[in-house]
This record gives structure tokens, sequence and C-alpha cells, in this order.
């Protein structure tokens, strides 16, 4: 069966999705029921998030969610993914495994971030090596084809950058989740309307895992996903992005003529948060890695907005990005960016004045008015 969606300009064939579907029903299923083993696993030997001045919340609540979340996708995997591995596909799973265990330990022992960028780097240049490497801007600024010995370098910046984003924007509840859900979908789409279904149904596992999460996540969290989530999440997605921007330049009638800047936009609330708070920090002297309350949700929330709330609109900032990008898929690539970072920009500073024209209005919202505009 066929179907075109007039809003998204998209054909899609229903039969090519059977697996993937499979994929995500299984994952969200073995999340669901294994997310409240891990609850009780962790309540029961004390392995809480205790709150502290990087956090938001105020009680002491379960983490290692994101065991639930990989637990799902390697069954799904498993029992659906069609044994014809790669070295590219075949690398990958070792470093999610590799990572997977470091943010175990690193919810355990809470490990320095020197080491975990050392593992991080490590395991994104075996990505490289293995051929998954980022092969062109899409003629951003006139460049195609990048060169070999740049492929490796901006490779391994990206994956390590946006594993890291991933992992920074999960500081309220829902958002990591979300934004990582409404990603992965996309690049399930994309990659199988490319013709990449082995890496697709990565995506889609991974993803139905990730819905599972979030109902468990959704606030008041009854548990968080913690750095096993959150860098294994930001990992997949990096890879997935660059597989996306690679099988789409050598792939003949590419169904993403810009794929290099589909892909900036699927990473882009994190990416551009990240840089901009590190920026910030910098140039006020301190170290970038300080904490403080600059981040993009916590813009919403210093000007009143609940953990729920702020959730939704960043989520719906990042359906519209992303629909923007596609919309803008035959402009030129460095319109596209410009207005990315232009559309980033303006939610920003908006977000920065948001208590301000509150305020100038006469609105305050109270307790009962975000109860009534999250229901």
């Amino acid at each position: 069966m066929t179907t075109i969606s007039p809003f998204l300009q998209i054909y899609l064939s229903f039969s090519d999705y059977r697996i993937a579907s499979f994929c995500f029903i299984t994952a969200f299923v073995v999340a669901m029921v294994t997310i409240p083993l891990v609850i009780r696993l962790v309540n029961k030997y004390r392995l809480l998030d205790h709150p502290d001045e990087r956090k938001d919340h105020l009680m002491p609540t379960p983490t290692l969610g994101g065991i639930a979340i990989i637990t799902g996708m390697v069954i799904s995997i498993l029992l659906w993914y069609p044994y014809s591995y790669s070295n590219e596909i075949a690398t990958s799973f070792f470093s999610m495994a590799v990572l997977f265990g470091m943010g175990i330990i690193d919810d355990l022992k809470d490990l320095s971030a020197k080491y975990k960028f050392i593992v991080e780097i490590a395991l994104t240049a075996l990505i490289a090596l293995s051929g998954l490497r980022i092969t062109t801007f899409g003629g951003l600024l006139g460049i195609e084809a990048i060169p070999l010995s740049a492929q490796y370098t901006i490779t391994i910046f990206a994956i390590v950058g946006i594993t890291n984003a991933f992992n920074l924007i999960d500081g309220i509840d829902g958002l990591a989740g979300g934004l990582s859900f409404m990603t992965l979908v996309a690049l399930g789409l994309f990659l199988t309307m490319s013709g990449d279904n082995s890496f697709a149904l990565v995506a889609f596992a991974l993803a139905g895992g990730v819905l599972a999460f979030l109902y468990f996540n959704m606030n008041p969290a009854k548990i968080f996903m913690g750095d096993t989530g959150s860098l294994v999440l930001g990992f997949v997605i990096a890879i997935l992005c660059t597989r996306l921007i690679g099988f789409n330049a050598i792939t003949l009638n590419a169904v993403l003529t810009q794929a290099p800047m589909f892909a900036f936009a699927l990473v882009l609330i994190p990416i551009f948060d990240t840089m901009r708070v590190f920026a910030i920090r910098i140039w006020k002297g301190r170290s970038p890695f300080s904490p403080d309350r600059t981040h993009i949700h916590h813009l919403l929330i210093n000007s009143g907005f609940s953990h729920a709330l702020a959730t939704k609109i960043i989520c719906t900032l990042h359906a519209a990005i992303l629909l923007e990008v596609y919309w803008l898929k035959d402009q030129m690539p460095e319109l596209i960016v410009l207005a990315l970072i232009l559309s980033m920009l303006l939610i920003t500073i908006l977000f920065y004045k948001m208590k301000s024209l509150l305020n100038f209005f006469g609105f305050r919202i109270t307790a009962q008015q975000q109860l009534s505009m999250e229901n």
C-alpha cells in the first residue's frame, strides 16, 4: 500500500515499514515491562539521582532508565534485524555496547569528564575507520566532497559533540526523551525511504524504547534515563545522521537532496544550546562545564513554566524546525543554514525575554494555569 502526504510532499509505502513496525512495537513492550523492574531495583539499592545546583528536580529520583531503553532496542534487534552485518553496523553495535557500559558506571560512580571524552573519541575514531564518516557538506560554501583526512576530524568532532549535547539537554522531565523520539522517528523514515533499511531498524527500535521510557519520565518523573540513556541516545543519533548524509550522497535520486542540512536540523536545538551556553560561560571567564541556569529549558522554567509545559514547547519548536528545513530542501544550503540559525537566535531571545513579556502584558503563569495549558 502506498500513500502520499501532501503536507510533506513525500510518498510512503507502508510495506517498507512492516519489519520496522515490529521492531518499534517489540522495543516498546520490552521497555515498558523492564522499566518498573529497574525502578524497583534502583530503589532497593538506593541508586537515586539526588538534587544539586545543576539539577531541577527536588526529590531523589531513580536513575538508570537507559538500561530499559537499550534493553528494548537490543531484544528488538535480535528478533527482527536481518543477519547481514556490514563493517559499519558491527562497529556501531560494539561502540554502543561500550558506551552503554560506561554510562552505567558513570551513573553509579560519577566518572570524570576527561575520561568520558577519551572513551567517546576512541569509539568515534573506530566508527570513522569502519567507513561511517561525514563525506560531504552538500555544497555548503561551495564544498561538496571532503578530503579523507578532514572526514575523520569532522566526523569525530561531530559525533562527540552531538553525543554530549544530548547529554546536556537532559535537564528536565521528558525533554531529552521527547527530542530523541522525534529525531529517531524522522531518521527511521528517511533512512527507509533512502533504501538504508538496516540503520533504519536501529532508529525505530531505539525510538520504541524511548517512547516507553517517556511514559515513566513525563513530569512528575518516576525515573531518569541517566548518562546510561542520554549518552547512548546522542551517540546513536549522531551515527544515524552521519549515515543519512553518506547514504544520500551515493544514492541516485536521493530522497534528501540536502541531507547534511536536514541532519543539522535534527540536532540543532541541543547543539545550538550547548554552544551558546559554553560561549557565554567562557565569555564570563568561567569553565564551560560550570553549573548555571542558562540552558534553553531553564529560560522557560525561570519564566514560570513547568517542566511539562517547557518540554512541550521545545519539542513543538523541534517539529517546526524539521518542517522548516524540509520545505527549504530545494534552496541553497547557505540559505538553509542561515534560516536555521536565525530561527534559534530568535527563539532564544524570545525565551530570554519571556518573563518580561509576560509581566508587560500583565500575565503570570499560576500553577492552575500551567495545569490547564498542559491538559
